[in-house]
C-alpha cells in the first residue's frame, strides 16, 4: 500500500516523517500512553526515531499497519497517532482491520481524536474493503472505550488473559463496527451515512446473515 493523507475539519491525517520524532517522544514521556498501549517504557528518542523511520514505512510497505501521524490543521502540531493493525486478515475472505489510536495529553477532550478516527474508519470501509472493524483495549481503558463508543463501535465482551503487559496477562475489552453501523456526518446516532461513503452497502460486499436469536 502506498501511504495516503486523509483531511478533516481540523485535521491532517499523513504518514509520519522523520522529523516527527522529537514529537513522538515527548507524547510518549506522558504515563498514560505506555500505560495503556504497546509502546515501550521508557520511551527514548531511539524508539520515537525508529518508530517513524523505520516501523511505519514498513508497516505500509508490507501491508501489515496503516499508521497516519494526525496534525493539527491549525498550527501543525501533533494531535496523536492512528491507523489500522492487525492487517492479516484484511486481504482473506473476513476483511478484517482493527482500529488503533493514542493522543498526546494536551490535544484530549476536544474530539480530535472521534474526528480522525470517523475519517479512518471511512477510509478503510470506503477505499479498503473493509467488513469488519474491531477495537480491542485493555480492560479498564475508559478513554479509548468512550471514543470507540463515540464511533458506534458494540462492546462485544471481554476477552480474559488475551493481553501480556508488564509480565502480566490482563483482559481486554473488545468492540466492533460494521459498515452498516457508521453513524452519518453528524454523528448522531442512527443517522443514515451519505449515499455513497461508509454505510452503503459495496457492490463486492459479503452477504451478511445476523443470528436471529
Amino acid at each position: 500500500m502506498e501511504p495516503v493523507t486523509l483531511a478533516t475539519e481540523r485535521l491532517v491525517l499523513r504518514p509520519f516523517e522523520p522529523s516527527d520524532a522529537p514529537a513522538v517522544h515527548a507524547a510518549c514521556q506522558e504515563p498514560d500512553i505506555p500505560r495503556w498501549t504497546g509502546v515501550p517504557s521508557p520511551y527514548g528518542i531511539e524508539d520515537a526515531e525508529h518508530f517513524v523511520g523505520t516501523a511505519v514505512p514498513e508497516g505500509w510497505r508490507d501491508d501489515t499497519t496503516y499508521h497516519f501521524a494526525v496534525v493539527s490543521r491549525a498550527d501543525g502540531s501533533l494531535v496523536g497517532a492512528m491507523g489500522l493493525v492487525r492487517l492479516a486478515r484484511l486481504h482473506t475472505p473476513e476483511r478484517q482491520a482493527e482500529l488503533g489510536y493514542w493522543t498526546a495529553k494536551e490535544h484530549r477532550g476536544r474530539g480530535c481524536t472521534v474526528e480522525a478516527a470517523r475519517a479512518v474508519v471511512r477510509w478503510g470501509f470506503d477505499d479498503l474493503g473493509v467488513e469488519r472493524m474491531e477495537w480491542h483495549a485493555e480492560a479498564g481503558n475508559e478513554g479509548s472505550r468512550a471514543v470507540a463508543r463515540k464511533l458506534g463501535f458494540r462492546m462485544e465482551g471481554t476477552l480474559r488473559a488475551k493481553k501480556v503487559h508488564g509480565g502480566t496477562r490482563r483482559d481486554v475489552w473488545i468492540g466492533s463496527l460494521l459498515p452498516s453501523d457508521l453513524p452519518g456526518e453528524t454523528g448522531e446516532p442512527g443517522e443514515r451515512a451519505p449515499a455513497g461513503r461508509a454505510g452503503t452497502r459495496r457492490p463486492d460486499a459479503t452477504p451478511y446473515l445476523p443470528y436471529p436469536g
